[in-house]
């Protein structure tokens, strides 16, 4: 149980605050826009003034993506709508190109010492079709850079929202466990005192004791080193020895160098629980509970075994199916959970007469010391 001592998830995440792109993001987006302006003044590096009003020409529509990107940035971040956005880029980048033109002009005659005086300054708008096009695609860009940084921000909410719901159900999971033991334990407790068996009661409670204490010890994930997991079923264990003494014999089989793997928290307990309580418990002769763990191939292999009574041993295994609504159930569910895809669990008599749980999982070994 360890309700009060875990943190708890917080009811409401803090949203993600909006991302948007750099500001150089954009410009580097365009720069092949760019070296094509330069490129169109190549044909034009021998004609003088015009090569060099081409140059200014040239130049100046570059210098015109900084307050082009600052103004698309600004509409986003007002939240305009896209055709909205259009309206106003539109005309503002025929405007810079415009202006670009009146001013290479202005320098074309200042070169050549002439005047303006009676120059058609509707000649102007012809042939800025080019440049006009290299500021649209260039605010294109822009947009798609800034649609890129919004699905990677509903990607990563996606992706929170996703982490928290699976925690919350792990966690809900983990806490129905434990007042169906917490009321077993008290039910056997209540037995042995109506029977006045106070000895054993009384060693029952001081070993209940020390299972809460184990359990409540520290704010534990979903996922433990085997070694922590082995002691909270060791602490369960001498609960049930004391309830049942000698009738109880346990046997454990830990492969080499696996204390330190992970496994999802109170995974043994629960299946140790069904074991006894549905299996040995039922005998009137001592029984039998095999727990084996192993590494197979990369996976962590876990066994768990009883004896059951002649009748179950028999026929059919109804009176061990009712734990799974809480025992086996609920560990299929946090497999499910921890290891999407990974994982096997199956459950039932074997031709020995004996109920057997076989689960696997991916073996992963925590590099420092068992958490």
């Amino acid at each position: 149980m360890t309700a009060s001592t875990e943190a708890r998830p917080k009811p409401h995440s803090s949203p993600l605050p909006r991302t948007e792109p750099p500001f150089w993001l954009p410009l580097l987006a365009g720069l092949p826009l760019g070296l094509g302006l330069l490129l169109m003044a190549v044909p034009l590096l021998d004609h003088g003034a015009a090569t060099a009003s081409r140059t200014l020409y040239l130049f100046a529509l570059a210098l015109w993506m900084l307050p082009l990107t600052a103004l698309q940035r600004g509409l986003w971040r007002r939240g305009v709508a896209g055709w909205a956005m259009a309206a106003v880029l539109l005309p503002a980048s025929y405007a810079m190109v415009v202006a670009t033109k009146a001013l290479s002009v202005v320098m074309i005659a200042w070169s050549k010492g002439a005047t303006l005086d009676g120059f058609n300054w509707w000649l102007i708008f012809r042939g800025l079709e080019g440049a006009w096009l290299a500021l649209i695609a260039y605010c294109a860009i822009h947009a798609v850079a800034v649609y890129y940084a919004e699905l990677q921000q509903a990607q990563a909410r996606h992706l929170q929202s996703q982490a928290l719901i699976r925690d919350a159900e792990l966690r809900a999971l983990r806490y129905q466990l434990q007042p169906h033991f917490l009321f077993n334990t008290l039910n056997a407790i209540s037995a042995l005192v109506a029977e006045g068996r106070n000895r054993e009661a009384q060693q029952m409670l001081a070993c209940l004791g020390d299972f809460l204490r184990a359990t409540l010890d520290g704010a534990h994930g979903h996922e433990v080193g085997l070694a922590d997991e082995v002691a909270i079923t060791e602490a369960y264990l001498d609960i049930e020895k004391a309830r049942l003494g000698a009738r109880l014999l346990v046997k454990w089989e830990l492969g080499p160098g696996l204390l330190t793997a992970q496994v999802p928290y109170l995974l043994l307990q629960p299946l140790v629980e069904n074991a006894i309580r549905h299996g040995i418990a039922a005998r009137t002769a001592p029984g039998r509970l095999d727990i084996h763990i192993g590494d197979e191939a990369g996976r962590l292999r876990v066994q768990v075994s009883n004896d059951l009574c002649a009748e179950q041993s028999r026929g059919p295994d109804d009176s061990v199916a009712r734990a799974e609504p809480v025992g086996l159930d609920n560990i299929r569910a946090r497999l499910a959970n921890l290891y999407p895809g990974d994982h096997q669990l199956s459950a039932g008599i074997g031709a020995d007469g004996r109920y057997r749980v076989d689960l696997s999982f991916p073996l992963r070994l925590h590099a420092g010391p068992a958490a």
